[in-house]
């Protein structure tokens, strides 16, 4: 996936909030995403980061996004 499809899905799913996306190794499919939205008002960090993987659930089945490191913040 390009960083921008990446960035769009997550505008997409947190439209509220503030999205940063990093291609980490120029492959498209290492990424550093940064998700501050309302969304995650009482959850865990774990429970954040499961919500943000499954934005991209098919995409991490299948390789065409190998790793997602993620940072999240409640707003």
């Amino acid at each position: 996936m390009k960083p921008t499809e990446i960035k769009q899905r997550l505008q997409t799913a947190y439209p509220d909030g503030h999205v940063e996306v990093i291609d980490m190794t120029g492959t498209e499919d290492h990424y550093q995403v940064y998700v501050s939205s309302k969304t995650f008002q009482g959850m865990s960090r774990i429970q954040c980061h499961k919500h943000v993987m499954g934005v991209f659930a098919d995409e991490l089945k299948t390789g065409e996004v190998h790793a997602l490191t993620i940072k999240t913040e409640a707003l």
